[in-house]
């Protein structure tokens, strides 16, 4: 049997309701493990490139409005941004987060991006979620490298929940990534046991390691769903997710975490944030963005309810946009953006990290926010928080952290 008719055989074996499914090349599961005692890192990736002066206005900045007459936001009247701590405000229709601002539990970052100005939305998201910026050889994604390998790691450990495995998650630590959780199953009816006999047979007859090792690792954890019923699990009661693919994926993954299933790492992405024309202030094609955002970060939150303190969002992008509004009513691409931080531990009600007023002088190349926090500062402190003693040194190759931004308590 050729290696490339057993994956097909295994695909079609796994009978799955939808095409929404990857694995890791070297995903093992051998073994169900014991539920970790870390704490659990979920990352949303914003793609795209998020207007961060946007999302968290510096209202009080008077550069800020002079640069953008019909998109900046105002502290007072019709469509006014919400009060956050300084000179800042939160896009009104981010207000389901507001809870969780004043509860100390979400946190802002201001002037996060790559060290070296990239505006190609493909090479600024390879070099984010490399974790090596300029560097486009690393095989392996950061998210991967803080994994490690473990003998023996739960079949679920790292999750994304989207089409297919995002680049954070390339390596040699074992991922898989599913479009929702309820298509990620054995469709096999009254003939379980007969299916499941001949998946099994069939993955142990495989002649690549890696497809022996892959059929494995997806026989045990679609195993585990299937024991555990997790895709049947609805959410806490009085939550209501968003419609939309980041609700359902963010619901997933309180599936997931409800369901103590070992979950360490989980990833999914939003879409729709390249905001070149008709951008829209308090309300329009970002408002509505931001509407989903929120909505599904809240309805999150409410989900797993106690268990958020062993939990951390990360929510970032790849780049922000240009300081001055377009003549389309849009921005264009830039260097800096905003990063949010919620969760446990978080040190949550306050904006981090540098920030500057908007005048042109102090500018990328005159027409940018200046990244003046590399993405990977935060990050290598989220990973400190998330996985203690993890070697930062594998993870950032080549990157020494400087004074900590103190994003947790």
């Amino acid at each position: 049997m050729s290696p490339l008719l057993s994956r097909r055989l295994l695909l079609r074996a796994l009978g799955l309701s939808g095409v929404g499914l990857a694995f890791a090349p070297t995903l093992s599961g051998r073994a169900l493990a014991a539920p970790s005692s870390r704490r659990t890192l979920v990352t949303v990736f914003l793609r795209g490139g998020v207007d961060g002066l946007s999302l968290v206005p510096p209202v009080d900045d008077a550069a800020y409005h002079r640069a953008r007459p019909t998109l900046a936001l105002r502290r007072t009247g019709e469509g006014a941004a919400l009060a956050l701590s300084g000179p800042f405000g939160l896009h009104p229709r981010l207000e389901p987060l507001l809870p969780l601002w004043n509860e100390g539990h979400l946190a802002v970052l201001h002037g996060v991006g790559l060290p070296t100005p990239v505006r190609s939305h493909f090479d600024a998201q390879d070099f984010v979620e490399s974790g090596t910026p300029g560097r486009k050889s690393t095989p392996d994604g950061w998210l991967n490298r803080a994994l490690g390998v473990e003998e023996s790691a739960a079949p679920l450990r790292a999750v994304a929940l989207q089409a297919t495995l995002p680049r954070a998650l390339f390596g040699d630590a074992g991922a898989l990534a599913m479009g929702r959780l309820e298509e990620f199953r054995l469709r096999v009816g009254k003939r379980g046991a007969e299916a499941t006999r001949g998946f099994a047979a069939l993955y142990a007859g495989a002649v690549d390691e890696a497809l022996r090792t892959t059929g494995q690792g997806a026989f045990d954890a679609l195993s585990q769903l299937d024991a555990e019923h997790l895709s049947l699990l609805p959410p806490t009661s009085g939550v209501e997710y968003p419609r939309g693919p980041l609700g359902q994926r963010l619901g997933d993954i309180a599936r997931l975490i409800r369901g103590d299933v070992g979950l360490e790492v989980a990833a999914t992405e939003m879409g729709g944030w390249d905001t070149h024309a008709a951008q829209g202030a308090a309300t329009g094609t970002f408002a509505n963005r931001c509407a989903e955002l929120a909505g599904a970060l809240s309805a999150f939150a409410r989900d797993v309810g106690p268990l958020l303190e062993r939990v951390t969002v990360v929510v970032l992008t790849e780049f922000g946009r240009t300081v001055r509004e377009n003549g389309s009513r849009g921005t264009d691409h830039g260097v800096g953006s905003a990063m949010l931080v919620l969760g446990g531990g978080v040190k949550g009600g306050q904006v981090h990290g540098r920030f500057e007023s908007l005048t042109p002088d102090r500018l990328q190349d005159g027409r940018d926010v200046p990244a003046w926090t590399d993405v990977r500062a935060p990050l290598a402190e989220v990973l400190r928080a998330c996985r203690p003693g993890v070697d930062l040194t594998r993870v950032f190759p080549g990157y020494t952290p400087g004074a900590p931004l103190g994003l947790f308590a």
